[in-house]
């Protein structure tokens, strides 16, 4: 056989009908090889750094609650194109697209479950559906949710995972900072607690409204947490920015969030913040 014909580089075979499972994930911190059912096992936290990996909506609902409690009330609103808007694309078809990747109507998704046996109202965003833009209909949700949350006398959980306001619905879309404002107001007068977590990234008009005016705030390690990006502050004040500026540690060092938890622990703690805020008895 020629040399020439050895090393000739051989064309990929075809392996059957269907592709090879995606079994593997690789970790962009510490760029460890990850098996895809521990890492789902272990909360989507890297066991060997500590990363914390981004999650959809129905997986944080997975982390976050008792197994086989969570029962959906979003997916009724759906978002419309009042200004026409495009830009390369027109705003629907950026719609139908992430849609068509979430399974969702939006970039939320709310209902009900437990918590360590306490009933709660949650509401989850999901950066994966236009960066966790907030839109009318995100606004719209949790407003929704406070208010049945008032109505049913349920603590409400939001996690917030976002880029800021949608820009496809300008001066509708900084609408919903004044509208989820206001309908949170009715949980404070009945006295029923609010906590938000803020995940990797909650920035914008989301961090300037509803994500930061709870009772409790609490953060993922490692989360950027902010209104504007550091580039841009660091443009306009025109000086160099701490080490970690507008991550969670940093915030939590200055006061603008009240505890970083890991997400593995999530549901223990708020298992026993909610026992003492609701003044149930709850185990340890």
């Amino acid at each position: 056989m020629a040399l020439d014909r050895f090393f000739r580089r051989r064309r990929p075979q075809p392996q059957g009908t269907g592709e090879l499972p995606d079994l593997w994930t690789q970790c962009p911190q510490c760029k460890a090889g990850l098996y895809n059912r521990e890492l789902e096992a272990n909360s989507f936290v890297c066991p060997r750094c500590g990363h914390h990996f981004r999650l959809d909506a129905r997986q944080r609902l997975a982390v976050l609650l008792d197994e086989g409690t969570f029962q959906q009330r979003s997916g009724r609103v759906h978002p419309t194109d009042p200004l026409g808007f495009r830009d390369t694309e027109s705003y629907p078809e950026r719609l139908a697209r992430a849609q068509a990747k979430t399974g969702q109507p939006d970039a939320i998704l709310t209902g009900t479950g437990t918590i360590g046996g306490i009933p709660v109202t949650v509401a989850v965003m999901d950066f994966a559906f236009s960066g966790g833009s907030m839109g009318s209909v995100v606004g719209e949700e949790i407003a929704r949710a406070a208010e049945y949350a008032a109505r049913e006398d349920t603590p409400l959980v939001l996690v917030a995972a976002s880029g800021g306001a949608r820009m496809q619905e300008s001066a509708l879309s900084l609408m919903q900072m004044a509208k989820t404002t206001v309908a949170l107001e009715e949980l404070t007068a009945r006295g029923l607690p609010y906590v938000t977590i803020l995940t990797d990234p909650t920035t914008g008009g989301v961090t300037a409204s509803f994500a930061t005016i709870a009772d409790v705030i609490m953060a993922e390690p490692g989360a950027l947490i902010g209104f504007a990006g550091p580039r841009v502050i660091q443009q306009t004040i025109r000086q160099h920015l701490p080490e970690g500026f507008q991550r969670a540690e940093f915030l939590l060092e200055h006061g603008m969030v009240d505890d970083v938890v890991d997400r593995r622990e999530h549901r223990a703690y708020l298992t026993r913040l909610l026992g003492v805020l609701t003044r149930r008895e709850v185990g340890a």
